[in-house]
């Protein structure tokens, strides 16, 4: 007797078809960025141009890195990003593991305040951060008093400290901690380790989809940050892609196929990387939504 195959519901059948078209609406401006990247500047202002390109110009590419110093902006990029990473989840977990397993007084009040933070808009702490950054005591020529010098203004010390840690990822990371079972922290101090070696090497680990949400989130925000990296550098030596793609954009008109050959480029690590990580940073959110 042939076994019955289960009956999909209509709801289901709904649901796909909706993730479908959805993740078909968000491909397609990538798709034709690439293929964009690839036409003749002619092809491109051409009013009877199609999607496909009528010659396949690689050498865009190419030629978009000689236009610029791509490289030193995809390496500038690159550090501040893996910097941003590794100290966003370094200190923020060790912030959140505080918050979450070790009880001292203020803690509640702290952890208020990260939330409050989560609700500040960005761009509203823009100006406040590039003042700090301009008069910072003893950086850049200033005085003790900031005054006198530029501070950290076009220097590494302003593209890597501000931002480096999250509010959000401190509340991740107490989130997934406060989740872990306490007979874990009661069996490490029976054996002898202390508080650190307890975070390190017992809690830590078992929080990994936290860890690779933040990783991945925190490089993607930095590697994509725009705005700061323009108002506190004034060299090609210390600029990031995301400002170096503005080169393609003159007062005669813009190298729209440079200019979508440079942002192929900008974007393809994080496609990478999203990639190869998409399996706990979407069990992080889930996790993280149940709590």
């Amino acid at each position: 007797m042939a076994e019955s195959r289960p009956r999909v519901s209509p709801g289901r059948v709904a649901l796909y078809v909706t993730l479908a078209l959805t993740s078909l609406v968000m491909v397609v401006p990538f798709v034709w960025m690439v293929l964009t990247s690839l036409k003749t500047p002619a092809e491109i202002a051409s009013e009877h141009s199609g999607l496909l390109p009528s010659h396949w110009e690689f050498g865009n590419y190419v030629d978009a890195f000689k236009a610029a110093p791509f490289a030193t902006y995809a390496r500038n990029s690159f550090v501040i990003a893996l910097s941003h990473t590794v100290l966003n989840v370094l200190v923020a977990s060790m912030a959140g593991y505080a918050l979450a397993r070790i009880r001292f007084r203020g803690s509640e009040l702290i952890f208020y305040c990260f939330i409050a933070a989560l609700m500040i808009p960005t761009y509203t702490k823009v100006l406040p951060e590039f003042l700090i950054v301009r008069f910072m005591p003893l950086a850049g020529g200033n005085d003790l008093f900031g005054q006198g010098g530029s501070g950290w203004l076009d220097s590494w010390w302003a593209l890597i400290v501000p931002g480096a840690v999250t509010p959000f990822a401190v509340f991740l990371f107490r989130q997934f901690y406060l989740d872990l079972p306490v007979e874990l922290e009661e069996a490490a101090r029976l054996d002898g380790l202390g508080e650190f070696r307890i975070y390190a090497r017992i809690m830590t680990p078992q929080v990994k989809p936290a860890l690779t949400t933040v990783a991945l989130l925190t490089f993607e925000s930095s590697w994509n940050n725009f705005l700061w990296p323009l108002l506190v550098t004034r060299t090609d030596s210390l600029r990031v892609i995301q400002v170096g793609l503005s080169v393609f954009r003159t007062e005669n008109g813009t190298h729209w196929h440079f200019l979508m050959a440079g942002t192929t480029l900008a974007t393809l690590p994080m496609v990478i990387l999203f990639l190869i990580g998409q399996r706990y940073f979407v069990q992080g959110f889930a996790t993280a939504g149940l709590k």
